[in-house]
């Protein structure tokens, strides 16, 4: 192993910066902060999974959304491959969102 190895943790929280720079395009609050991604797994082989949610499921950009998150991922030097999987289990609700996101959309 070179000195270069970055470990899964210092990915798993360059991944969070990516995320947060996507956004959901009904609200203007990113889609981690919205509490749409519900889970990061990276392996040892930088390989990426994304588990996340849309705000419903008929969402307009269903299609667009999860391959935005996966072009972005993609493109982290480190990231070997990237996959998103959408579930609706648990649903999204309003509970999910962050304390940030409520303070911006004026829900606090």
């Amino acid at each position: 192993m070179s000195n270069s190895t970055i470990d899964t943790n210092a990915l798993g929280e360059q991944i969070v910066k990516v995320l947060k720079t996507i956004f959901d395009p009904e609200i203007p609050v990113d889609i981690y902060e919205l509490g749409l991604i519900y889970d990061v797994f990276v392996n040892e082989d930088y390989d990426v999974k994304i588990l996340m949610t849309l705000t419903t499921p008929n969402c307009p950009v269903a299609e667009t959304l999860p391959m935005e998150v996966e072009e972005k991922i993609k493109s982290l030097d480190q990231v070997n491959s990237a996959e998103v999987e959408i579930t609706f289990d648990p649903p999204w609700s309003q509970d999910l969102m962050s304390e940030e996101a409520k303070l911006e959309l004026g829900m606090l």
